[in-house]
Parts: C-alpha cells; sequence; structure tokens
C-alpha cells in the first residue's frame, strides 16, 4: 500500500520516522491519527512512540532490519529497552552517529558512508545480520538518506551514477530505479518510510513521484 501524510506539518517523513518489515518507531510528539496512518500504510501491528537520546529525528539516527537494529552510542538505556521488546539493538560509537542517515539496509546487505572504520563495519554486519560495504549513493556520502530500498526494490538519488547503480544492486541484492519525492527531491530517504509491503510518503510528493516509488520498490 502506499499512502502520502506528514509530521508536524513536514513532509520529511523519513527525517522523523524509522520501519522495518514488522514495526515502526515515531516521535512521542506525533498527530493522535499518524501511528495510525503508519500502521495502515506499511502494514505493522506495532508502531512505537519514543525518541533517541531524547531526539525526535528517528529516521536519521535509527536504521533497522528484520534482524536488528543499528543506533547511536548516545541512546538511553531506557529507550533501548523499548525497541528490544521487538528487536535486538546494537549501540554504535562513532563520530557520524546519524545511523539512519549514514546506512541504507535490506534483509540481504547493507552500504554505509565511505568513511566508517572496519571496526564499526563489522558490529554493523553482526547487527543486522548482512554483508556490509562501503558506498555512496549520488556521491553523497549519507547513503541512507539518499536512497530507499526494501527486499523487492530500491529508489535513489537522480544523479546516482551507473557504478553506484550497479553496486546497490550487487550489495542489496535489488534492482535500483531513478527517483525523487517530495517535488523533485533527490533525498528520497528524508521522504519516506517504506518496507516490502507499503511506504508513507510526503505529502508533497506528486502523482508521477509516487508511481516512481510504487514501481522502484514493487509495491503493488
Amino acid at each position: 500500500m502506499l499512502g502520502k501524510g506528514m509530521i508536524f506539518g513536514n513532509p520529511y517523513v523519513g527525517v522523523f520516522c524509522s520501519a522495518n518489515e514488522n514495526f515502526a518507531l515515531v516521535p512521542y510528539a506525533t498527530e493522535n491519527d499518524f501511528p495510525e496512518m503508519v500502521a495502515k500504510f506499511i502494514d505493522v501491528e506495532n508502531v512505537l512512540k519514543m525518541s533517541v537520546d531524547g531526539c525526535s529525528t528517528l529516521g536519521a539516527l535509527v536504521r533497522m532490519n528484520s534482524n536488528g537494529a543499528v543506533v547511536p552510542h548516545s541512546i538511553s538505556n531506557e529507550e533501548v529497552k523499548k525497541i528490544e521488546k521487538h528487536l535486538k539493538v546494537s549501540r554504535i560509537l562513532q563520530r557520524y552517529n546519524a545511523m539512519g542517515n549514514n546506512i541504507l539496509a535490506n534483509d540481504n546487505g547493507a552500504i554505509v558512508h565511505p568513511e566508517f572504520d572496519d571496526k564499526t563495519i563489522e558490529r554493523i554486519s553482526n547487527a543486522l545480520k548482512v554483508p556490509v560495504e562501503r558506498g555512496t549513493i549520488a556521491g553523497y556520502h549519507t547513503v541512507g538518506s539518499s536512497a530507499v530500498v526494501n527486499n523487492k526494490g530500491a529508489i535513489v538519488h537522480p544523479h546516482t551514477s551507473s557504478f553506484e547503480m550497479e553496486e546497490v544492486e550487487r550489495i542489496l541484492g535489488v534492482k535500483p530505479m531513478i527517483c525523487t519525492a517530495n517535488y523533485g527531491t533527490g533525498q528520497v530517504g528524508a521522504c519516506m518510510i517504506a518496507n516490502s509491503k507499503g511506504a508513507l510518503v510526503g505529502e508533497t510528493t506528486t502523482p508521477i513521484e509516487l508511481g516512481k516509488v510504487e514501481e522502484g520498490l514493487h509495491l503493488y
């Protein structure tokens, strides 16, 4: 299923929310009907209201797949316990601590910020239980905000090179497609949350962009 929405009057849903195949994370202060909207469009039963290190930008800070969640080291024990009711959590001590922005992952593999060191990559691989490689999307190091991937497809920033497209397919095991959202925004990861069952995309996304999101992520 595919739907459009806003959070705090903002179409950049992917900055504030995170999701995997089974549940989603949304900020405490979201409007009352927002968690229901998330549950409906990505077809999950559990939508957790929470923060990470007291922050509401959960999508920028957390990366999940079906096997685990990767979070900044600064997350509180109480916040970790909330996620761990559903999924094992791994704290990562890293200078580039916005894990959602710096990791692109599905259940097949992960692409990470090219300056992540070997120890960080090993920890991410153990947490998500997938092979991990460094890479870029459209030349951006923030691979998680520059693309969206599920277990069926991927959409990527329109400036993504043919080599980067090949790397996405090789590492993540899905064929990527060029796409924008929120009326021409290339940083598609900031514009939506998605899994293999659906997506909630920013309200300003055009009908043509919605069609490309649906096609690229195989949400028919």
